[in-house]
């Protein structure tokens, strides 16, 4: 039974003075086209001319890579866009959007949205973004999935009034500042951690003191297979048979995919270990620090539960006590960074136990010193985390109210 203030639709329930309309029926679709490419003229002015790569998760898009003529645009079927239109992919990548700033054209990979007066173009912009599993089922092709004019313009969509519409959209680009806020502020994080990393984990100068003019602690270098002893993981051979997993009653069996980005191993593993595999693998105690040798190399966490472990991890079964051991991580991480940046491409293909027991490891001679360096590291992660955390978060709300405000589940303005 239909709630009063509802009605039942092609589309489902929607509040009783909203409508069901077509794409058509309140915007004109238009398609892009390409100039010819061999003609140096077609692409020497300033028109912007996307591709459907150059969207990405902005709501505005401005600039594009490459940019064509007008007599170009003239000899191709490309259309030059007014602001405010609505670029939607829809060729190869389906469903990404965003909204034009200025003038533009697009190629053949698009069909592009110029609303009608009556209508926002940001209401149409967000309802597009929950209308991406429908645009693919309606895809077909065998090179590349496309979807043919026609069927988007035949999409039916609920339609508010006016008002609604400006409310809704308001309310969403609200959600939408809160998110860049943070992804903002995670970004600056990151950089004053870097920043802060290279410094802190570096050997300071020998000749020059700290700001007050005392002298700065002392620093030692040794090779890392003298302050380590470490070991590759092992799980019985071969590979895949079910009598060496149980999921119910097994052990946390960590791979390379079970290694997070933020120095932890994630909250559960992918496979639990059977007890019959338990003494062909081996063990590791929570604390334990262990790096991804194989797949994604260098990647390093300090373990937060007892597990086994994939022979495509080292296992740091020792490190010296004069060595902190988030310190020591922390310089571990390091030394890999600075491998990846000699690496062609920037991925390192392999690494050897060998070849990483004679990498040498800088380190504080103080423990207390090095224990102030982990510490201060260890904060800026924590707060990188937290904020992490609240952007996830905002995320979630954001699509919640999307699922509320643009099915009229929740109403901003009343009828």
């Amino acid at each position: 039974m239909v709630k009063q203030g509802y009605k039942q639709t092609e589309i489902g329930v929607i509040p009783e003075d909203w409508e069901v309309m077509e794409l058509k029926d309140i915007a004109s679709i238009v398609g892009g086209g390409t100039p010819k490419t061999n003609i140096i003229s077609y692409w020497k002015d300033d028109i912007n001319w996307f591709t459907p790569t150059e969207l990405g998760n902005c709501k505005f898009i401005s600039e594009s890579i490459r940019k064509i003529s007008y007599e170009g645009l003239r000899n191709s079927s490309a259309k030059l866009l007014p602001k405010g239109t609505i670029l939607l992919t829809t060729r190869a990548s389906i469903g990404d959007t965003a909204i034009l700033l200025n003038e533009a054209t697009t190629n053949q990979g698009f069909q592009s949205l110029i609303v009608n007066n009556n209508t926002s173009n940001e209401y149409i912009y967000y309802l597009i973004e929950t209308l991406k599993p429908q645009l693919l089922q309606n895809a077909s092709g065998s090179t590349f999935l496309e979807i043919s004019p026609n069927k988007v313009k035949n999409i039916q969509i609920p339609l508010p009034p006016l008002p609604e519409q400006e409310a809704i959209a308001e309310a969403l680009s609200d959600a939408d500042a809160w998110i860049e806020s943070l992804e903002q502020l995670i970004a600056k994080k990151r950089l004053i951690k870097q920043g802060a990393m290279q410094e802190l984990l570096t050997p300071p100068s020998t000749s020059s003191g700290n700001a007050d003019g005392e002298a700065l602690e002392p620093w030692e270098v040794k090779k890392l297979g003298e302050v380590a002893d470490f070991r590759r993981g092992s799980f019985p051979q071969p590979y895949g048979l079910d009598k060496w997993y149980d999921d119910t009653n097994g052990m946390p069996f960590i791979q390379v995919f079970d290694v997070a980005k933020n120095r932890k191993l994630k909250l559960d593993t992918k496979s639990k270990i059977s007890a019959l595999a338990q003494p062909m693998s081996v063990f590791v105690p929570k604390g334990t620090v262990v790096l991804t040798i194989q797949g994604s190399i260098g990647r390093i966490a300090l373990t937060q539960y007892d597990a086994y472990c994939d022979r495509t991890l080292l296992i740091f079964q020792r490190i010296d006590t004069s060595l902190d051991k988030f310190f020591f991580l922390l310089q571990v991480e390091q030394i890999f960074e600075i491998e990846k940046e000699k690496a062609p491409g920037g991925t390192i293909k392999t690494i050897t136990k060998e070849a990483l027991s004679d990498f040498d490891i800088s380190f504080p001679k103080s423990l207390s010193e090095q224990e102030r360096i982990a510490m201060i590291l260890s904060d800026m992660d924590a707060e990188l985390e937290a904020l992490e955390k609240q952007l996830g978060k905002a995320r979630q709300i954001k699509q919640g109210m999307m699922q509320e405000l643009l099915t009229g589940k929740t109403r901003l303005i009343d009828n």
